[in-house]
């Protein structure tokens, strides 16, 4: 920020953000539309009073969510963003300019953590009631959709044996010198020059000096492991929690299933989509679901464990029906989803390719693929592409809170796109 904008943020220090804001900017629309009321009565039981500092508002942590998924920043910048944005504060629920941060980064994490995917998905409902109330999507549209899962990929570097190794014992290491545990050896020097010779001899293609550096390596890790098993008989949580990841290190194959692919988060699954570009992918599954006409998403969440894309339909659609409040009539899917057990009864499930059908639904089962642009806007622009959040119910969070800001800036677009608002806008929700 230069000097002089400061300076014109301080002179607006006191008055009304209503008084000069562009009352047909698309987020001033936004703010305005939304059902805060309902958020607030949704959410109102994961806060206790008289227990603690007092909460954060829910609307100042719910639109910071908002933000920060619809234009793609991290908690660190949505934070910071907020007090050089009136628009954004307004969104939150301000009614005149602030200067100082809403809350700590970190307090967005905590929040995501105490509300968990049910909550998150209050969220994702307002959106399409939002929608549903201006016009944009009609319930005669939610009676089709599309269904696709793809991979959220984690924010983890790329798994291999040398570096698993390497960075298993830097990690029992340090917790070993916390602890003034005196190790017979930490191979710090030599293993650091092995790890960096073992990619060089990768690299050159010299495979049988890289399996000897690789050999070395594993056997500096378990050295580590069986001096700390021998001078501590009773370990701390945490450190019985590396000792077993450790284990588990040393023991898996390469044929192995279930096995671990990074330290920090230790839930990442190895997908192959049979993708030309990308063999394999690191992450976890996300099943999504779109109306068929006009893409809007209804329905997202993370299903772990790898499982065959057709046991996540039942799912998909049950979350679409209850978050949209109108039944599923028809859902169109690629090959994946074959097998008739896994189709829900009340639902006809039209599968790529299907000979024999009226010319209505071949055309409605040709644009099954207008999912994939939906599916890439999300990885692009709204996270989905590679998740930040730690742990299970971050990779759960992720997903909902994506299929939120696509919805948001669908209805900014069209907001956007009428010269005038209605006549008849409604209040000011703060």
């Amino acid at each position: 920020m230069t000097p002089k904008d400061a300076k014109i943020l301080h002179a607006l220090e006191g008055i009304e953000l209503d008084s000069f804001l562009d009352k047909t900017h698309p987020l001033y629309r936004l703010a305005n539309s939304l059902n805060w009321r309902v958020l607030e009565e949704a959410l109102g039981s994961h806060y206790v009073e008289q227990v603690g500092r007092p909460g954060i508002p829910i609307r100042v942590i719910a639109g910071l969510h908002y933000l920060k998924y619809l234009f793609q920043e991290s908690d660190e910048e949505v934070v910071e963003k907020f007090r050089e944005n009136p628009y954004w504060q307004y969104f939150c629920g301000f009614k005149t300019f602030q200067h100082q941060l809403p809350c700590h980064p970190t307090s967005l994490v905590k929040w995501r953590k105490r509300v968990g995917e049910a909550g998150v998905e209050h969220l994702l409902k307002q959106t399409i009631d939002l929608a549903k109330g201006e016009g944009f999507l009609s319930d005669r549209t939610c009676l089709r959709v599309n269904v696709d899962t793809t991979v959220q990929e984690k924010a983890i570097a790329f798994p291999t044996d040398a570096r698993l190794y390497h960075k298993m014992r830097i990690c029992l290491v340090k917790e070993a010198k916390k602890r003034l545990i005196p190790l017979r050896q930490s191979y710090e020097r030599t293993a650091r020059t092995l790890f960096m010779q073992h990619a060089r001899y990768r690299h050159a293609r010299q495979m049988k000096r890289a399996k000897r550096a690789l050999k070395k390596l594993k056997s500096y890790l378990g050295r580590v492991v069986r001096d700390l098993m021998r001078k501590v008989l009773r370990p701390d949580a945490r450190l019985r929690d590396l000792l077993s990841l450790a284990g588990q290190v040393l023991r898996q194959k390469r044929e192995d299933k279930h096995k671990l692919y990074s330290l920090h988060a230790p839930e990442v699954e190895c997908i192959a989509k049979g993708k030309a570009k990308v063999k394999y992918e690191f992450g976890c599954k996300v099943a999504i679901a779109t109306t068929a006409k006009d893409p809007w998403v209804v329905s997202s969440f993370a299903a772990h464990n790898n499982p065959y894309d057709g046991h996540t339909l039942k799912r998909s659609l049950s979350q679409g029906e209850r978050l949209t409040q109108i039944k599923t009539k028809q859902a169109f899917v690629d090959k994946g989803y074959r097998g008739a057990k896994y189709h829900p009864e009340h639902v006809q499930v039209l599968v790529s390719e299907t000979r024999g059908l009226p010319r209505l639904l071949k055309k409605l089962l040709r644009g099954r693929a207008g999912i994939e642009p939906v599916i890439g806007h999300l990885k692009a622009d709204h996270h989905l592409g590679r998740n930040h959040l730690l742990g299970k119910i971050g990779d759960s969070v992720n997903a909902v809170l994506a299929g939120c800001a696509f919805n948001l800036r669908k209805i900014i677009r069209l907001f956007s796109a009428q010269k005038t608002p209605p006549a008849a806008s409604k209040a000011p929700a703060m």
